[in-house]
């Protein structure tokens, strides 16, 4: 039997078994299951970003947006050089979507995989290494799923207008930040129209050292249109550009052209020279829903377009997706059961601007196909359980034209066991087929024709336990992980070698401590995590892999001191890492804020933020080039205040 006959055969007996169990045991289906409770997803490394998360946050950039967790971090300075990193795994590895929109990588190393204004962001979902089969291909280290907010989630209840405005100045090269957004709705119909502007200057570190390249030059659009028949069904439209841009610093590279790195300070013994760059997204989604469903029927139809394009002076690059799934969510009596189908056709050409072999230009093409089934079930009232499975067969063509085909399968499950009153055990396995990888956009065939022996598809392995408290307002909870990625072929080849392989692993622990009041919380997070590339403590340059993270801690906490006043703050602590060539510092830094409401205008918000209140000197433990002789990293901003008003109409 071949291994993909194997494959459909194990999804089609996870289906039934799920159903037939439904069909013969007594229904203990509440209406929300336990698996699927905030609660229990954290303790599989499911967290959630809530939307009052991000109020209390006020993110201006993606990094922002994780700010106080400690397993999700990020590095780089202006939002152009932005990386996103899970328990030290880099996002590249990750199934990221946007509105249910798959995203591809950056089409440049020095550059960001997903540029993103988390301006209307309602909530981030992040599976670390254990995404379930309905998360979508790839998703070989987990998920990371940014959804946006629609008018009706900022409608107050009777009104068909509205609108917010905000405005943002401050020191230390924040420069302006203004943002407008109008919603509203008419019998059926649903619009919303927001547009950002930021514009600054480079920042100053703890040391009042100017970090050249960090200038803040953002611009974001984005439309949402949407239309509810009476019969439920809902159909909805979005698009979106980002665009950064503004003078970064660049210095020669081969063929002695100009690159930007805006991902360093500097590179050693060679000169910065500052120039033009370009970083935009741009994204189109289209979606069928039915939000009074009947019967068997509760279908999910989507079709989305994204590009990511990078002008980084000497070369050119750009990733385009389309992609579309078709799901549905079947009630299996004690539970759901969501299958479908979906596909992705990707492509990445770049152009090189040198001469002779440094001024190429190449196109790589990835196509794919697949099937999945996601089971979730309470089976007892002290027993929830989420498994499922997916199979996919992909189609590689390289820069040379030559051809690869394969087929895999992957599956997951986690079990959630009520053990006491007060104590949950949690656990989580998965395996999962990530398929073929396109290499770097913008460097395809720069310096000479790339080669192909030994293109392979990668695999990986994860598996999490962990213990969960709950008493009152206190809850504490810990989990042991391990995260495998295994024959990655690389994406940023060495002479041009596309066959070539690398691992990368995370192991470690993620643990928490919160405290939830009628007023306020606090919440202390702490990840530990190991991170190897083929059997050795991954470098801090080790692009689409990962970072070497070490001990984290990530610390959060707001205060209602009355309905006008609120306070709180976050802080970031990375103990020294010693597992490295070079051993990585430590650094603390502290980030507070205060807001005010006035009681006879209570649509108005007032807010001072002020960040690094210690003015530490540091580079995040994320940052590009960490511990390295032959480049600067980029430290992070010194002191900054910003003062923020944001008014509803």
């Amino acid at each position: 039997m071949t291994r993909t006959a194997r494959s459909l055969l194990l999804l089609s007996a996870c289906t039934w078994a799920g159903t037939l169990y439904a069909q013969e045991s007594d229904s203990y289906f509440l209406g929300t299951l336990r698996i699927e409770t905030e609660e229990a997803q954290a303790l599989l490394g499911n967290e959630v970003v809530t939307e009052e998360d991000l109020d209390n946050r006020n993110p201006q950039t993606a990094k922002d947006v994780f700010t106080g967790e400690s397993s999700v971090t990020a590095g780089g300075g202006a939002p152009i050089a932005q990386k996103i990193y899970v328990n030290g795994i880099e996002e590249s590895l990750l199934s990221v979507t946007i509105d249910g929109a798959r995203q591809n990588k950056s089409a440049f190393h020095h550059t960001g995989n997903v540029l993103l204004d988390p301006e209307l962001l309602k909530r981030v979902e992040v599976s670390e290494g254990i995404a379930p089969a309905d998360a979508g291909p790839g998703a070989l280290a987990g998920s990371i799923a940014y959804e946006t907010k629609d008018a009706r989630d900022l409608l107050e209840e009777g009104d068909n207008f509205g609108g917010m405005s905000s405005i943002t100045g401050g020191t230390n090269g924040t420069g302006v930040r203004a943002s407008t957004t109008v919603f509203g709705r008419q019998g059926g119909f649903e619009y919303l129209l927001s547009g950002t502007r930021q514009k600054g200057d480079d920042y100053e570190d703890g040391s009042g050292h100017t970090v050249p390249g960090t200038e803040a030059d953002l611009t974001d659009y984005m439309v949402k249109l949407a239309y509810t028949a009476e019969g439920g069904g809902r159909l909805a439209f979005s698009a979106s550009q980002t665009e950064d841009t503004g003078a970064r610093s660049a210095q020669a590279g081969p063929g002695g052209i100009l690159f930007i790195r805006p991902d360093f300070d500097s590179v050693v013994g060679r000169t910065s020279t500052m120039v033009d760059a370009l970083s935009r997204r741009r994204s189109y989604t289209l979606t069928y829903t039915d939000e009074t469903p009947e019967g068997w029927l509760n279908p999910t139809l989507q079709l989305a377009y994204n590009e990511q394009e990078i002008d980084a002076s000497g070369v050119w690059g750009i990733n385009e997706s389309l992609s579309g799934t078709a799901k549905n969510e079947f009630d299996i009596g004690n539970g759901t059961l969501t299958a479908g189908l979906d596909f992705f056709h990707e492509t990445a050409r770049g152009l090189g601007r040198g001469t002779g072999l440094f001024g190429s230009s190449g196109k790589e093409e990835l196509t794919s196909f697949g099937i999945f089934a996601q089971a979730r079930q309470d089976l007892s009232d002290r027993v929830s359980v989420s498994y499922g499975a997916r199979v996919d067969t992909q189609e590689f063509k390289g820069a040379d034209g030559s051809k690869f085909t394969d087929s895999g399968a992957s599956v997951n499950a986690a079990v959630d066991v009520i053990l006491t009153d007060t104590l949950t055990f949690n656990a989580g396995v998965a395996s999962s087929w990530g398929g073929y990888e396109l290499g770097e956009a913008a460097l395809v065939n720069f310096g000479g024709d790339w080669t192909y022996n030994g293109t392979t598809t990668s695999r990986a392995n994860a598996a999490r336990v962990g213990l969960r408290y709950a008493s009152g307002p206190w809850e504490v909870s810990g989990a042991l992980f391990y995260t495998e990625v295994k024959d990655i072929n690389a994406v940023l080849p060495t002479g041009g070698d596309r066959g070539a392989i690398a691992d990368v692993t995370s192991q470690g622990f993620d643990g928490s401590v919160a405290y939830s009041g009628s007023q306020g919380f606090v919440k202390v997070n702490y990840t530990y995590a190991d991170v190897e590339s083929s059997g050795s403590t991954i470098a801090s340059t080790a692009y689409y892999l990962g970072r070497p993270v070490g001990h984290i801690f990530g610390l959060e906490a707001g205060y209602d001191i009355s309905d006008q006043w609120r306070v709180g703050g976050t802080a970031q602590i990375a103990l020294e890492n010693d597992d490295t060539p070079t051993t990585l510092p430590s650094y603390e830094v502290v980030n507070v804020y205060g807001t005010y409401t006035p009681r006879q205008m209570d649509n108005l918000e007032l807010r001072l933020d002020v960040y690094n209140l210690f003015d530490k000197t540091y580079a995040s433990r994320s940052s590009d080039g960490v511990g390295l002789a032959n480049v600067v990293p980029i430290n992070e901003p010194g002191r900054t205040l910003a003062l923020t008003a944001k008014i509803k109409f």
